[in-house]
């Protein structure tokens, strides 16, 4: 996972806790569930980033072994 990729899931997972803590503050329950949302939709881009470099790796790992 590239850091830019890195950074921009945790400012996404940040800016809906944020949203979150807000929504719960002042009582209005869309805007949590907006922050939520986005905390879920970062998390979800963060697990797809780890699968693809796993990925990455297994094949790094084959392909050296091809080359033997």
């Amino acid at each position: 996972m590239s850091l830019s990729d890195k950074i921009g899931n945790k400012a996404e997972e940040l800016g809906g806790k944020a949203k979150e803590t807000a929504g719960e503050v002042t009582g209005d329950e869309q805007l949590a569930d907006e922050g939520r949302a986005d905390q879920a939709k970062a998390a979800l881009k963060d697990g797809v980033e780890k699968v693809k470099d796993a990925v990455g790796g297994v094949v790094d790992s084959v392909a050296k072994h091809l080359k033997k």
